[in-house]
Parts: structure tokens; sequence; C-alpha cells
């Protein structure tokens, strides 16, 4: 009897949904820009991982970026700083997902904790082919994610919406060398 408890619990682990991930990274000097605050390109590659870990755990499967948008660089982060990449999964589509991206910054000697950027990953999740597949449907445990659903559902319909007036926008470049030739 107990041992039919553990194999059911053990169960119950594995499926459970993996929809958050914090990561906390020191930031070094090799990762500064000329003014001594974190160059942006290395934040914007750390987003991308930390989004990716988060994707992959929650459907279990290989996933690539689609999209990134809303990156908002609320405060700069500095040499010497522990970044947290706090990573949720908003919002699942077919095979796509959207991962919600908070970083906080902690500077250690002044014991002072900020806000420093806050973006939208679209994630897809594929096989080895690297072809779509679908992802798992979120199993809600709170109102929390109900309303993270929600807003992540809107957005998708807003990228959407942004991708097709983008289209109409579209110039097409093919004999840009006779334009400025």
């Amino acid at each position: 009897m107990i041992e039919k408890t553990k194999q059911e619990k053990t169960k119950q682990e594995k499926t459970k949904q993996e929809k958050t991930l914090f990561m906390t990274r020191l930031m070094t000097p090799d990762m500064s820009n000329f003014s001594g605050k974190v160059h942006g390109g290395t934040i914007l590659k750390l987003l991308d991982e930390a989004a990716f870990t988060c994707a992959s755990r929650y459907c279990k499967t290989y996933v690539v970026t689609k999209s990134l948008d809303q990156v908002v660089f609320k405060n700069p982060i500095a040499v010497g700083d522990l970044v947290t990449f706090k990573c949720n999964v908003n919002y699942v589509g077919k095979t796509s997902m959207e991962i919600g991206v908070r970083v906080e910054g902690e500077r250690i000697r002044d014991k002072m904790e900020y806000h420093a950027i806050s973006s939208y990953f679209t994630m897809v999740s594929v096989d080895e082919d690297g072809k779509p597949m679908e992802v798992p449907r979120i199993d809600f445990v709170s109102d929390v994610e109900k309303k993270l659903f929600e807003a992540g559902k809107m957005r998708c319909a807003m990228r959407k919406e942004i991708q097709e007036r983008n289209n109409k926008l579209h110039v097409s470049l093919d004999n840009w060398i006779k334009i400025w030739g």
C-alpha cells in the first residue's frame, strides 16, 4: 500500500507543470559597455536563454524563439549586481506560448533591489525535424494564472494585428541598389 502511494506521488511530480523559472546571474566586467553598465545585448541574450529554459521545461520539448516584444528597460544594470530573471508561462496557443520575463536587480553592497526590465517572448515547441508541435494546455491553479492567461491571449491577438499592419506597410527592396545607386 505504501509503495503504491510513492508511485502515485512520483507520477504526480512528473506530470506537474513547470510554469515558472527563476535564474540568477552575477553581472561581470566582461558584460559591460563603455559607461560601466551591463550592455543591452548581453541582457537580451540572457533574457532569451531564460525564456527558452522556462518554455522548454514547461512543454518538455526543444523550443525556438518566434518573437520578442515589449522589452522595457526600466533601470540600468551595473557590473557587480545580481540579476534575477523571473519567468512565467503566461499563455499557450496550439504550438506556441508566451513567456513573461521580469528582471530584477540587486545591488549587493547597498542592499537595494530594483525592477530592471519587463519583456514578453513567444516561443514555439518543435520536434526533432524543427516542425512546430502542440504544447500542453495550462492547468490553472490560481486566479492569477487565469488573469495572466487572459492578458497573454490579448497580447497574442495584438501581435497578430501588428504583424498584419506591418505586412501592409512592407516595401520590397529587391532592387535597392537601383534606388540608392
